[in-house]
């Protein structure tokens, strides 16, 4: 690479550190511009009986959709609706119970207008997010968040780019707070969050111990002879077993590794108290499958018992099972 190809790397590189540069500013306008709008729009949400509807155009429409997503798998019901597509026809899924948020950065986004007048029309209450509050959109709301009057990222200040940003922003904002204030939990959050890897790891323990109702746990009693556990871990197939006292409670793991080194050590007549390691790892039913997986890591090992409040085990647990989720 030669000096002028490296001075051009350069100076995009600090080009493109410039545009994240604009954007920061603008989010901090955006935050210190936050008010008591804010508050009220909440408020509105809070009250609604229906659901969020989240309308705007082009770029806007864009984010629109991505707060609608954001409401609605954090306990505020919402669904985006494309404004072209409400002037024919789509208006009909909007009720008198729901609120809209309309979002336009010059509050003339003329495709709004439908959707705006029906929402009047039906007494709903409207949240416009907008940078002009003296604009067509911004006397018809009820409520107006403020974009900042910040400079677009974009060197000919068209394209929609800090705007935007402060929009999403702004969107998340709403939507954390309703959060909050739903006191909407983890248990919530998984409900609406069944699928792929995200819904894999918000897995409870109990919800994996249901997939092995009816199987045969791997158990030994603290007297039991070398050859039985030999038979109960092959039984088991998970390379581990339980060693509980006359009371049903766990004391002890014994692994492959724990019954090669008796063999190794030719104590192949020990009871199982004699092999087992004696303070086991466990978890218990309310925990996720991420914090199951963070112990078994931390602990270098590769199975674990889920035990009830006693200490009686409730199931078995393999790392390799885990990590298919």
């Amino acid at each position: 690479m030669n000096e002028a190809q490296k001075e051009n790397i350069d100076n995009w590189l600090a080009y493109g550190r410039q545009v994240i540069e604009i954007e920061i500013e603008g989010l901090s306008c955006l935050k210190q511009g936050l008010d008591n709008s804010f508050l009220e729009a909440v408020d509105i949400i809070m009250s609604c009986k229906g659901r969020v509807i989240i309308t705007g155009m082009g770029k806007s429409g864009h984010i629109g959709q991505k707060i609608a997503s954001t409401m609605a798998s954090t306990g505020t019901p919402a669904y985006f609706v494309h404004p072209a597509e409400a002037s024919h026809g789509d208006l009909g899924m909007l009720s008198s119970d729901d609120v809209l948020l309309a979002i336009s950065n010059s509050g003339e986004s003329r495709e709004l207008s439908d959707i705006l007048l029906f929402a009047k029309k039906y007494d709903l209450n409207c949240i416009a997010i907008t940078k002009v509050s003296a604009s067509t959109l911004g006397q018809l709301a009820d409520v107006v968040l403020l974009l900042p009057g910040a400079k677009e990222a974009c060197p000919i200040e068209r394209a929609p780019t800090t705007s935007t940003t402060a929009t999403l922003a702004l969107g998340d904002a709403l939507a954390m707070t309703l959060m909050k204030r739903r006191s909407f939990d983890e248990a919530d959050f998984v409900n609406f969050h069944p699928g792929g890897k995200l819904g894999a790891t918000m897995l409870s323990v109990e919800n994996l111990l249901k997939s092995h109702e009816g199987e045969e746990l791997p158990l030994v009693n603290v007297d039991t002879n070398m050859q039985e556990v030999v038979l109960s871990i092959t039984k088991g197939m998970r390379g581990h077993a339980g060693v509980v006292d006359d009371h049903g409670k766990l004391v002890g793991v014994i692994s492959d590794g724990d019954l090669r080194r008796a063999f190794s050590s030719q104590k192949t007549d020990e009871q199982a108290s004699k092999i087992m390691s004696s303070t086991p790892r466990t978890v218990d039913k309310t925990m996720r499958v991420y914090e199951v997986v963070e112990l078994m890591k931390n602990h270098k090992i590769s199975a674990v018992f889920a035990v009830d409040e006693h200490g009686k085990p409730l199931g078995l647990l393999h790392i390799q099972e885990l990590l298919r989720l």
